[in-house]
This record gives C-alpha cells, sequence and structure tokens, in this order.
C-alpha cells in the first residue's frame, strides 16, 4: 500500500512517517513544498525534515499523486486543508485529514461534498478515539450501566504549542487559538458516544496566559448542550507550564443517573522524579493512539470496532468551535448551526 504525506506543517506529522515508514507492507512518501517559507526560524520542514525520519520525499504535491497513493494523509496548516483535500479527491484518493476539519464551516463542508462527489473517503483525525479508556467508557455507557448521562466534565489541556510549531497561535493558518485546537477531540468523543447533536454552546476566552507572547486565546471554558438533555462543559486551555513532563492530557468524567464514569486518555505511566534534571518524570507505556488510528484508516477498524470519525462528523465538531467563537465575542450562548 501507498501512502503520500502531504505537508510537514502539523505537530502529528513527525509520528505519522515514522509510523507509516516502520508499518509492514506501507510505503511512504512526504511532500512538504510550501516547508521551507513557512517554518518559523529553528523549525524543520521540507526535505531535511523527511530526511531526518528516514522517508523517501518529492517536491510537489502533484509528484507524490504520481507515485499512485493509495491514501494521503493531510498534514498543514488548518487553513490549508481543503486545497489538499480537495486535491486528493480529484485524484479519488482516500485522505485521512488533521483536525480540526478547516478553519470555517464553509470549507469543511466543500471539503465534504468534494469527497463525497468522488467517492472517495474522507476521515479525521482523532486519534483519542483509539485510546483504550475511552472504549471502556463508551462500553459502559453502551450497556446502561450509568444510566442516562446528565453531564460530562472534560479537559484537553497543553503545553503552548508554539514550542513546536510557531502557526498553532496564528490565527489566519490556525483559525484561532486553544478553543480550535483543543475543543474538538471531546467534542468528537462526545459525538461518537451519544446519539445526540450539540445545539447551543456557551463559551468565554482569554490570553491571560502568554499574552506577552501569543495574539490567539490561550484559554478557555466551552459549554455544550445536547439534544438528548446532556451538558457538557470543555477546558480547551493552553494551561501546562513549560516545565510540565507531558506535552498535554485529556480527561473527562461523565455524570449519569446510576454511576459516574471517569477517563484519562493518556495517564498509562510510571511517575517519578529526575534528580539529576531535578523535574518530575513520566515514562509512558500505554497504546500508541496514533498507530492504532492510522492502522484503522488503512486497513479498517481493528478488534474493538472503532473506526476514525467521517468529514460530516468532523463538521460537527467544527459548528460547536464556530459556535463557541461567536459565543465568546457576544458573551451569550448562541445556537449550533445544522444542530
Amino acid at each position: 500500500m501507498k501512502v503520500a504525506v502531504l505537508s510537514f506543517a502539523h505537530v502529528h506529522a513527525a509520528a505519522y512517517l515514522r509510523l507509516l515508514r516502520d508499518m509492514p507492507g506501507v510505503e511512504v512518501v512526504g511532500s512538504d513544498p510550501e516547508g521551507a517559507a513557512a517554518a518559523a526560524p529553528g523549525e524543520t520542514r521540507g526535505r531535511a525534515f523527511a530526511d531526518q525520519h528516514g522517508v523517501p520525499y518529492v517536491d510537489t504535491y502533484e509528484e507524490a499523486f504520481a507515485r499512485g497513493p493509495d491514501a494521503v494523509v493531510v498534514c498543514s496548516e488548518n487553513a490549508r486543508h481543503r486545497p489538499l483535500v480537495e486535491l486528493a479527491a480529484a485524484h479519488r484518493v482516500d485522505v485521512l485529514c488533521e483536525k480540526p476539519l478547516a478553519t470555517t464551516v464553509a470549507d469543511g463542508e466543500a471539503m465534504v461534498a468534494a469527497c463525497r462527489a468522488a467517492g472517495v473517503r474522507l476521515a479525521v483525525a482523532f486519534p483519542v478515539r483509539f485510546s483504550p479508556a475511552y472504549a471502556a467508557v463508551k462500553r459502559a455507557v453502551a450497556a446502561g450501566d450509568a444510566g442516562r448521562v446528565l453531564t460530562v466534565s472534560g479537559a484537553n489541556n497543553g503545553h503552548l504549542p508554539t514550542r513546536a510549531r510557531r502557526w498553532f497561535a496564528d490565527p489566519e493558518l490556525a483559525g484561532g487559538g486553544a478553543l480550535m485546537d483543543h475543543t474538538v477531540h471531546i467534542a468528537d468523543l462526545l459525538d461518537d458516544l451519544f446519539a445526540a447533536r450539540a445545539v447551543e454552546v456557551y463559551a468565554q476566552t482569554n490570553n491571560l496566559l502568554y499574552a506577552d507572547e501569543v495574539a490567539a486565546e490561550t484559554a478557555g471554558l466551552v459549554t455544550v448542550e445536547y439534544d438528548n438533555g446532556t451538558v457538557a462543559t470543555i477546558d480547551c486551555s493552553w494551561s501546562h507550564p513549560r516545565s510540565h513532563p507531558a506535552w498535554g492530557g485529556l480527561e473527562m468524567t461523565l455524570v449519569g443517573e446510576h454511576a459516574t464514569l471517569e477517563m484519562d486518555a493518556f495517564d498509562q505511566k510510571v511517575h517519578g522524579h529526575s534528580e539529576r534534571h531535578a523535574r518530575p518524570l513520566e515514562l509512558s507505556f500505554g497504546a500508541d493512539l496514533d498507530s492504532r488510528m492510522l492502522r484503522a484508516f488503512l486497513f479498517g477498524p481493528g478488534p474493538d470496532g472503532m473506526d476514525l470519525a467521517d468529514g460530516e462528523g468532523g463538521l460537527r465538531t467544527l459548528r460547536i468551535v464556530e459556535a463557541g467563537y461567536e459565543s465568546a465575542r457576544r458573551g451569550t450562548a448562541v445556537a449550533v448551526a445544522g444542530g
């Protein structure tokens, strides 16, 4: 199977290249034509990035498609997802697009329409779906162990991502800041978990964290009401201190009529302290969610049956984000378009 990774802008591009490179039966090639011009000082992009990860490289996207890929992975800046997804559709190649699907609902709708018209699969990269912790929560909800879910409290926190890629805090390229970056993962889990749709969003954001470094919002709290009566809150802040040993994390608590369910998607770790470095240590041993996601995209769902979000699912989470930004601007709750 041939797979092309289009653009190395996203921080996950490195992991995808390595995983695809080492996956039996997969031949991977990378292309990042805008990389040299787009990279901020100190960032590695383009051919140098591919060489660093031991992956073949071509200079243009058209060269990548000329190799006849069976699938492509889009890792560009959020605002540049649409042209690459539409290019994949034009070549009739299945595409996995980094999250969020796009920076505007209009772009997302165009991407879904292009792939539908071409008869190709459009999937969105939400790897937390493949967490064993989430799988346990999903089984418990499906079995009715918790009863009707009344409220959900979720947090997807992390480092300020500009240390790895500066564009994450550029509102034009990213579509926003922390609200755009971190709301969608939990929104996707709830989209998968419930046979329900988001109907109203109330959000507050601020830039008290790192106000001297970036213009985008670095903290946010999003409240989402669903048409089944469940109310969810999502802390989407870039609030981990620079010295924190983990890049970030995702936690979720579901309060039901009969039980409370808790999950931590990334806490399969041994915790300790390094006297040499005078800082805490975390040694991960959990499942590689990116690997599980890529395998499901290329070869189909695994034994647990989990599959990726499709373009329509990506659109639903994007509509929540769009309503969140509108709510933060207005200071009132906002209805979710298409909810």
